[in-house]
């Protein structure tokens, strides 16, 4: 993220007029949200995996308006060509102090709901302002790749994933991509900066062009072969289909690998770049086998998505067994490499994340705000509010609530339940029916520092978030785990939050 002016233009003309009016420095609360999952086409997500919020820890903590930002502002014209931006403003705008912020989050990792805040914003009015485009920024794009890296990682069945979408991702937002498929599920990445800053050793085999060198230069395939496995006897993948993968691909993998054990070395295995890559993973499979390669990796790269590699995995299933191999130790061979499908969330390249008002402070009290929409889905959930999660008798997640901040769910009570935007669904759940209600939300920034336990360090910590995704998907019933036509999972409000919501409604 960069400075202070990475934001949209109207959040500056907004704050010049809350210092205006006099509001600048009233206390608000904003919360962060999406309204649905993504749709990827064919196939639809049924839960988002939270990622982002140690940048945007770090952006509020550190960023501060530079004399070249002030000097933007005093040179913008209206359509008169008078200045938009007063003296007052821009001496305001010179030390506005993002650190005045409180932020509240989801932890990154963790399964998130549509409609539930993620992010939860308390601070002076005009500078929480300033911060709604940077905010959405920093975690929109992120959870959207982590919950494309976590389908991919589901499809894949615990086999490795590999994210090397780099360089077909959006610029500097490749980073961002990369961090965010490793807390979503993949094993690594070959973005080296990404995977050496997260602790995880970026991952890579070599590219076409190195057996097209060679054989250019008058060699072949195996001797360009043989120089890799010369200069990486112990991490030898080949990429095998640059001439003809079953017919000199796998035969001259074979023969490098006789050579490299003959030296005491042991061969990785290869991977596969195009065609039918199941059908090729199976009879390569079979040929490893017969030379004694057996245990031997099978990387699977090309387009790959979660319903590529759904498709892949069924297929090898099928065909395995005709092939005389076992479906499932093919299957445990296989690595899967996924590019710019992840990187760009192919299918549904945005998720609509949203910033909303939600309460104002009346001495010392906050006063609920409320937004009607025609899309009874889209009436703002207003207040203060507290967001659990609960467990029915078996530990599966059943719910997300929002409660008044007042609340506090406690097992042992029935809860009465509505539909978060609709007011005509409720539901009851008994007091046996649930087991756990555990909070979500939890302080990041407060008072310009992050209160997080380890720190800044930990809001970084990427195996962390890895843990916390592994264990709430663990948690998530199968049908809202699914990779087609998911169960929507529930998010509801309260009895108090509903009373709140409709008697407000009726005022307007």
């Amino acid at each position: 993220m960069r400075g202070i002016l990475s934001t949209d233009e109207y959040q500056l003309t907004m704050a010049q007029l809350y210092l205006r009016a006099g509001l600048a420095d009233r206390r608000v609360r904003f919360e962060h949200f999406f309204r649905t999952n993504p749709d990827y086409g064919t196939h639809q997500a049924g839960y988002c995996v939270a990622a982002g919020i140690g940048d945007l820890a770090r952006w509020v903590r550190t960023t501060r308006t530079t004399p070249a930002d002030v000097e933007a502002l005093r040179g913008h014209r209206g359509r008169t060509g008078a200045r938009l931006f007063d003296d007052a403003f821009l001496e305001w705008f010179a030390e506005v102090d993002l650190c005045a912020l409180d932020v509240h989050a989801v932890p990154e990792g963790r399964v998130v709901h549509p409609n539930t805040p993620m992010s939860v914003v308390e601070g002076p009015l005009a500078a929480a302002q300033l911060l709604e485009t940077p905010l959405l920024n920093a975690l929109n794009f992120p959870t959207l790749i982590a919950t494309k890296a976590s389908r991919v990682a589901e499809a894949a069945r615990d086999r490795p994933v590999l994210e090397f979408g780099m360089r077909r991702a959006a610029g500097a937002g490749a980073d961002a991509a990369s961090r965010a498929a490793l807390v979503g599920g993949a094993a690594s990445t070959s973005n080296a900066a990404v995977g050496y800053a997260a602790g995880i050793a970026p991952s890579g085999t070599h590219a076409h062009s190195m057996v097209q060198l060679f054989l250019a230069l008058g060699e072949g395939e195996r001797d360009a072969f043989a120089a890799y496995a010369d200069a990486y006897p112990d991490d030898c993948l080949l990429l095998v289909d640059t001439i003809d993968t079953l017919g000199s691909g796998v035969p001259n993998a074979i023969a490098t690998f006789e050579d490299l054990r003959r030296r005491g070395h042991q061969p990785v295995g290869i991977r596969l770049d195009s065609g039918d890559l199941a059908h090729l993973a199976v009879r390569s499979a079979r040929m490893l086998d017969d030379a004694g390669f057996g245990d031997t990796t099978i990387v699977l790269s090309s387009s790959l998505d979660e319903l590529a590699i759904w498709q892949i995995v069924t297929q090898v299933a099928s065909e395995a067994p005709r092939a005389g191999l076992d479906a499932d130790a093919v299957v445990g061979r296989l690595v899967f490499g996924v590019g710019s499908r992840l990187a760009t969330s192919h299918g549904a390249p945005s998720l609509d994340g949203v910033y909303k008002l939600v309460a104002v402070d009346e001495e010392g009290a906050w006063a609920p705000a409320i937004k009607r929409s025609d899309t009874p889905e889209k009436v703002l959930n207003p207040g203060a509010k507290g967001l659990w999660r609960v467990y029915d008798a078996g530990g599966t997640a059943t719910a997300d609530v929002l409660t008044t901040a007042e609340e506090h769910l406690a097992p042992g009570t029935e809860l009465h339940l509505h539909h978060h935007g609709r007011s005509d669904l409720t539901r009851t759940v008994a007091a046996d029916g649930w087991s756990e209600a555990e909070p979500l939300l939890e302080p990041i920034v407060v008072g310009g520092e992050v209160v997080v336990d380890g720190g800044q360090d930990a809001l970084d910590d990427v195996a962390a978030a890895r843990a916390r995704r592994r264990a709430d998907v663990e948690r998530l019933d199968p049908g809202v785990r699914r990779l087609v036509n998911p169960h929507v999972y529930h998010v509801s409000i309260t009895d108090d939050l509903a009373e709140l919501k409709a008697g407000l409604l009726r005022t307007l």
